[in-house]
């Protein structure tokens, strides 16, 4: 029985009454608790625009409609991600390939996106859109990785599913200073959640227009986007073949109250963060490393079995902290190695890096009601097991 899980939502009762606001009144969906909540995220990420949607699946959908990703057209993105981040290119019909990760912060590796991009150039192979996603709540480094758009001529959207509240170079993320698009998620075990729901942000109006009009079926009420003139209120064309991708008023509004929160939450993981830190530091693991340019949000703690210093495997050391209530995960198996992937064409051995850290991870419990006898706990089993 999981008695510490590795993940775990904090609702106060701030955030239920303001659920049960939108409860008691006239609007459960598509009402002002909506756009309460794309301002919340809207400012404080210094973007311009947020479009709320019903998962984060949907939104990097989305961003990658707005950005006309499609046929004929490739997304690259880190096989060190959940599924979505790739399958999000292939609704669109789009091919899909990998760059692999950097030993020490296991998001995209710029070297090895820079040696793939050239190689790419002479194959006449170019990507269209570029999908670093911002691992465990660290930023890529979005700098370089612009950079190289601007060289190369493609789009770069952000999978920051794991990064609201985390900063690079002192900036936000999501303020999209190096990206067109940046999306969240907001899954119960992310930092700030609505159940399920996502969100993406960007600095160009036309990306948030066209994603709001794909998020409601492609249909639009504005006179301004209608092939003929309105004949009454009641009136709408659809313009576009969309989706119902929106986010309820119940959802945001949970949403916004949690925002007023996102720094506490930040904050105590960061503390958790650090107390793993020292109480791991002398056992044969490697910690998670974390470049001075950026501040994680630390959805995620992910140690490695040391091998220079250990011979246990990894299953040994899951199964004991299993076994003693201690809900340990493993984030993530690389994408290319998954059956519906290796039917593409990939195969075990494509990116060695990405496939050598997911042999040795596992990711500890590491959340805002972590407590720290909880964490003193976990530590006392690990020391159990290794040493």
């Amino acid at each position: 029985m999981i008695t510490i899980p590795y993940g775990r939502q904090d609702v106060n009762e701030e955030d239920i009454a303001a659920v049960e606001t939108v409860l008691r009144s006239d609007w459960l969906t598509q009402g002002p608790a909506v756009e309460r909540f794309e301002e919340a995220v809207r400012t404080y990420c210094g973007a311009s625009h947020a479009v709320a949607m019903n998962s984060a699946t949907s939104a990097l959908h989305l961003a990658c409609r707005a950005l006309e990703l499609g046929p004929g057209d490739a997304l690259w993105t880190s096989p060190n991600t959940f599924v979505a981040s790739a399958n999000a290119a292939l609704y669109c019909g789009a091919r899909i390939d990998f760059v692999d990760i950097d030993p020490r912060t296991y998001n995209m590796s710029v070297a090895a996106l820079s040696e793939k991009l050239e190689k790419a150039r002479k194959a006449g192979r170019l990507p269209k859109v570029v999908m670093p996603v911002h691992f465990a709540g660290q930023s890529c480094q979005m700098e370089e990785i612009a950079s190289l758009a601007k060289q190369y001529k493609f789009s770069v959207i952000e999978d920051a599913s794991h990064a609201i509240g985390g900063q690079y170079k002192g900036k936000a993320v999501g303020s999209c200073v190096h990206s067109a698009i940046t999306v969240f998620s907001f899954h119960p075990v992310k930092i700030v959640t609505t159940g399920e729901g996502g969100m993406a942000v960007t600095q160009d109006s036309g990306l948030a227009s066209r994603m709001r009009l794909l998020r409601s079926h492609g249909v639009t009420r504005d006179p301004g986007q209608m092939s003929s003139k309105a004949h009454g209120p009641w009136f709408y064309e659809q313009i576009d073949l969309g989706y119902n991708y929106r986010m309820t008023d119940i959802q945001a509004a949970l949403g916004a109250s949690q925002m007023g929160r996102i720094e506490e939450f930040v904050m105590k993981r960061q503390a958790l963060a650090k107390r793993y830190d020292d109480l791991l530091a002398d056992l044969p693991l490697l910690l998670p490393w974390q470049s001075p340019l950026s501040r994680s949000a630390y959805h995620l703690y992910p140690i490695c079995l040391d091998r220079d210093r250990s011979s246990l495997s990894r299953s040994q050391v899951f199964a004991c902290l299993r076994e003693n209530g201690i809900g340990a995960n493993v984030h993530y198996i690389p994408v290319h190695t998954q059956p519906y992937f290796r039917a593409f064409g990939f195969d075990v051995g494509d990116f060695p890096q990405a496939e050598r850290y997911y042999a040795d991870a596992i990711s500890l419990p590491l959340h805002p009601r972590l407590q720290d006898e909880d964490l003193l706990r976990i530590v006392a089993v690990l020391r159990q097991v290794l040493l």
